[in-house]
């Protein structure tokens, strides 16, 4: 058990055991579904041997893996409580995350429903075919008794074969189970369905520990047997790169998978466990494409579950958990996520190089860096993680996802460890972070990266270099030459036909009119044309723009450089401008295979090296 057991060392305030006293208060809920099929379950928190006093209970407005605030709170009604007699308590709100209960007899029973249509990794799903359960969605919880041990019993409505799939302590009753803490309960979400369960010994473990997949589909066993084995492969390619599995609590690290047509795309890690959401079915190519979010978030049982940054600890889940890390914490989990997957032979060399287009293309073409570096945007966070608001932003000219940024960071940085030493790779770096500060769960400070760069490569000079320029500035790594040591180009795609563009921003074409559908990019032609969302086009060099075709056939008779009249309608008013045409900046990767380019030996071993199985390279 070691850390996540003793993360609440706080003092007993309010409501808790005397201090000389043997007597632990207790903590138990009981979960029914008598009405699932309006999405709502029916919850009980018993709280015994309580001391005298009010006890104060909150619904918590973020969740472990999420930076925003979520307030799950607004899903929480028909509240009473009552004390070990039955008789009924007195409830106060002092706030919209918060009730009081006092006048109690040493014990409350907390009643309330729960509504949940939303199953995904954040909120809670309830139906007749399933309950499934984020903890802080879903449970109130007594912030004043953070590490009094929990215990939960789960009721499946009567006629059900529902089982329970989950990262907490099993214990003698099939349908109870325990957590030490209150951090571990509410970092544990749970899945009651009729799931298919698939298992397998955690690879290069000696222990006993194991390693568990539950699905919950509408399709067959035989899929869910393909799917196992491919997971089965990118664990052991991972497991390659840090030299061990993590250290899972009670022995057990358990995927819950919901690949249905009612959940919500999702991917959300935890200690000993991730939940996986998704529409795709694992017939056909479903199968893969689901596989990378199961990458993602099992890579996170050493990035992020063990290897943690500072700034998120403790974890608050009351307020915005703000780091300036996550270009790290999620981007290099990103980069690898793509790439065990490559590494576990389920993709070529060309689809992985073509993979990467869409992420290059959004960071390497987006002004965002002008405005933030990647520790900068990784403290945006809070304004981007599924967070809502109705008024408009400005995110498309100013933020880059910190996921998709450090994974490109990722590539760079490997590459250029290939490139510049020998036998130092971003899998040696962290090894390095996984034994200083993921083992021994000392969280880390971003000059602590810094630090084990220069260990690694035994060059303080070139760990300077790389978090001057790339992270404190958010300079981008010239990525084509690196390729090239790996005998992939990177250049501007359809190289044989430059497409000539004037803005990223979609244009929708109906009834008649061309409207900018998306807010411009800072520098593209319609931006410096003075058009924005909204905005209808309506001729083009004096050629009325009616439909795509007119478009493409107006762009086809001209060139990049050139300049345009242009008429169109902004806020009512008809304007008058010029636009200037560029190139298109697009960018893919490419094979040199592929091109009929030459791949020498010394390329394909460097490409071997860093794209080849390492489970078969460690036999």
């Amino acid at each position: 058990m070691k850390k996540i057991i003793v993360l609440f060392a706080l003092a007993l305030v309010s409501v808790g055991c005397r201090p000389d006293s043997d007597q632990q208060p207790s903590l138990h809920y009981d979960v029914r579904f008598s009405n699932a099929v309006h999405n709502e379950a029916e919850i009980t928190l018993t709280m015994e041997r309580l001391l005298p006093g009010t006890v104060t209970l909150a619904m918590s407005r973020t969740s472990p893996g999420r930076y925003a605030l979520h307030e799950f709170a607004k899903n929480v009604y028909d509240v009473t409580a009552t004390n070990s007699e039955g008789d009924t308590l007195d409830i106060t709100r002092p706030d919209l995350h918060h009730w009081e209960v006092g006048g109690h007899d040493g014990t409350v029973k907390f009643r309330y429903t729960l509504f949940g249509d939303h199953a995904d990794g954040t909120y809670a799903g309830i139906n007749e075919q399933h309950a499934h359960l984020n903890i802080p969605a879903a449970f109130i919880w007594a912030p004043n008794l953070p590490n009094t041990p929990v215990t939960v019993t789960l009721y499946p409505p009567e006629g059900t074969d529902w089982k329970a799939a989950t990262q907490l302590q099993p214990t003698q009753e099939e349908m109870t189970f325990r957590a030490p803490n209150y951090y571990y309960f509410m970092d544990s979400p749970i899945e009651l369905s009729s799931h298919v369960v698939k298992q397998w010994e955690a690879p290069g473990d000696t222990t006993g520990q194991t390693i568990r997949l539950t699905v919950h589909h509408n399709g067959t066993d035989e899929q869910v047997d393909r799917y196992a084995e491919m997971a089965r492969k990118v664990v052991a390619e991972q497991v390659a790169v840090y030299g061990e599995a993590a250290d899972f609590d009670f022995d057990t690290y358990t995927f819950m998978a919901d690949y249905l047509p009612y959940v919500h795309r999702d991917g959300m890690e935890h200690r000993n466990s991730t939940i996986l959401t998704s529409r795709r079915p694992l017939e056909g190519a479903g199968a893969l494409q689901n596989l990378y979010t199961l990458s993602h978030e099992f890579f996170h049982s050493w990035n992020v579950e063990r290897i943690r940054p500072q700034s998120l600890e403790l974890f608050d889940f009351m307020e915005a958990n703000v780091s300036g890390a996550l270009w790290f914490a999620e981007g290099f989990t990103s980069y690898y996520d793509d790439l065990t997957i490559r590494r576990a032979g389920l993709v070529t060399d060309q689809k992985y190089a073509a993979d990467w287009a869409g992420t290059l293309n959004y960071v390497l073409n987006s002004p965002g860096n002008t405005y933030y570096s990647p520790i900068e945007m990784s403290r945006q966070a809070p304004f981007v993680d599924a967070a809502t608001s109705v008024d408009a932003q400005n995110k498309s000219n100013t933020f880059i996802s910190y996921y998709s940024w450090g994974a490109v960071l990722g590539l760079g940085l490997d590459l250029m460890l290939r490139s510049t030493f020998e036998e130092v790779t971003l899998d040696d770096f962290m090894r390095r972070m996984w034994e200083k500060y993921g083992k021994t769960e000392q969280p880390y400070r971003i000059e602590d990266l810094q630090q084990t760069l220069a260990e690694v490569t035994d060059s303080t000079a070139f760990a300077e270099r790389f978090f001057a320029r790339h992270i404190y500035r958010g300079n981008h790594v010239d990525l084509k030459p690196l390729l090239a040591n790996a005998g992939f180009a990177l250049q501007r795609a359809d190289t044989a036909r430059p497409a000539i563009q004037f803005g990223t921003a979609k244009i929708n074409f109906e009834d008649g009119k061309a409207t900018v559908a998306r807010r411009t990019q800072i520098g593209s032609p319609l931006y410096e044309a003075g058009l924005d969302k909204s905005d209808e086009i309506i001729s083009i060099d004096g050629v009325s723009v009616s439909d795509a075709r007119d478009l493409q056939q107006l762009l086809a008779g001209h060139r990049a450089g050139d300049r345009l009249p242009i008429t169109y309608q902004s806020l009512g008013v008809q304007k008058e401008g010029l636009i200037r045409l560029a190139e298109n900046p697009a960018l893919e990767i490419v094979p040199y295979e592929q091109l009929g380019k030459e791949l020498t030996e010394k390329m394909k071993r460097f490409r071997q090296a860093w794209l080849g199985s390492k489970v078969q390279a460690d036999l």
